[in-house]
């Protein structure tokens, strides 16, 4: 019996146009072995949590790379709670914030809005499938 594949919903949330970073991560965990549903750049939360729907997703993965990630992502669990999705898995990565700032208090502030797990400016792909794989039960 084949196993099945778990499935991403990925994005660059909000007014954000920056859409190299979001194709690295789509062959990324593509080649990883996930079913990736690529949302592309200037992604809305509603259109997050529809595609998540719509394909049974097991995570959302969200990457903001203009600064404006933290405002984009605000509400963003609790709309994913409203629609069904309470389990849900709900990552974030990139340049979330505007400014330099320690990347512990932003990482705090984010699971305090809901996310699971987030990832500062940088971070190599396989370090974000490695948690996927690891939060999702995904053997190798």
């Amino acid at each position: 019996m084949e196993k099945q594949k778990k499935t991403l919903v990925i994005g660059v949330i909000g007014a954000d146009v920056h859409a190299v970073g979001n194709q690295i991560l789509y062959h990324a965990f593509t080649d990883a072995g996930f079913n990736v549903i690529n949302l592309g750049v200037m992604v809305s939360q509603e259109e997050f949590i529809n595609a998540a729907i719509e394909t049974n997703a097991d995570a959302i993965v969200v990457s903001s790379l203009y600064g404006q990630g933290e405002l984009d992502c605000r509400g963003l669990r609790e709309k994913c709670d409203e629609a069904g999705l309470e389990h849900i898995l709900l990552y974030v990565g990139g340049n979330i914030v505007i400014g330099k700032q320690p990347f512990e208090e932003v990482e705090k502030r984010f699971k305090a809005m809901g996310f699971d797990r987030s990832f500062p400016p940088g971070t190599p792909p396989e370090v974000d499938i490695a948690y996927l794989k690891q939060d999702l039960h995904v053997e190798d």
